[in-house]
């Protein structure tokens, strides 16, 4: 894992659990807007973006979204495959109500995470 991989996964982390605390709370909604966070902290690492995808293809699992799984499953392989070359759409938050090719804005405090992630220790 790159050293940004290492860095970033903490914050990657902590937005899976919350959304795994939310699910059992009953807010599948709040569940998966955390894993979009997850997403965008993640992107630019390979392992971690994987990863983020995996969640959300098991939310759409446990929510019986098919659509949601489909898409997920093609997300992985895209994932494992663009990030490695640096073919991420930067912000995207990576569920299939977006265009995975489509950059957004990053939220103001997750690009400093990123930012702290990218610089530390440098």
């Amino acid at each position: 894992m790159s050293e940004f991989g290492h860095r970033i996964r903490p914050y990657v982390e902590r937005e899976i659990f919350s959304a795994y605390q939310a699910a059992a709370q009953g807010q599948p909604a709040i569940a998966f807007s955390h894993l979009e966070r997850a997403h965008i902290l993640g992107q630019a690492s390979t392992i971690e973006h994987v990863r983020a995808h995996w969640h959300m293809f098991l939310w759409g699992i446990r929510q019986r979204n098919v659509r949601e799984c489909l898409g997920q499953l093609l997300r992985i392989a895209g994932a494992a495959i663009s990030t490695a070359v640096g073919l991420v759409p930067r912000g995207n938050t990576g569920g299939t109500n977006v265009n995975p090719f489509k950059s957004m804005p990053i939220p103001p405090e997750l690009a400093a995470l990123i930012e702290e992630a990218r610089t530390s220790s440098q």
